[in-house]
């Protein structure tokens, strides 16, 4: 069950979610959304980079790594 939203960036690994919305704006947005970070979309963190920098998530089928100040406006449904 879901009791708010919180950011992609705070997402553990190995777990899954969904996006809620995106909050970032300009170019940013438009390349996540190209990269299938669209409402309703399911995403697990895959694994992290040794400092923890980038992240690698997997969305509608492609693996994608990403900063985490990137991934910090795109809103998941949270715990």
């Amino acid at each position: 069950m879901t009791t708010g939203y919180q950011t992609l960036d705070r997402l553990p690994v190995g777990a899954v979610s969904t996006v809620a919305a995106l909050t970032c704006g300009g170019d940013l947005r438009r390349r996540l959304l190209d990269l299938g970070f669209v409402p309703g979309s399911t995403v697990q963190a895959l694994q992290a980079a040794p400092w923890g920098d980038p992240v690698a998530y997997a969305v509608r089928g492609a693996v994608i790594a990403l900063r985490r100040r990137d991934a910090s406006g795109i809103s998941i449904y949270g715990k």
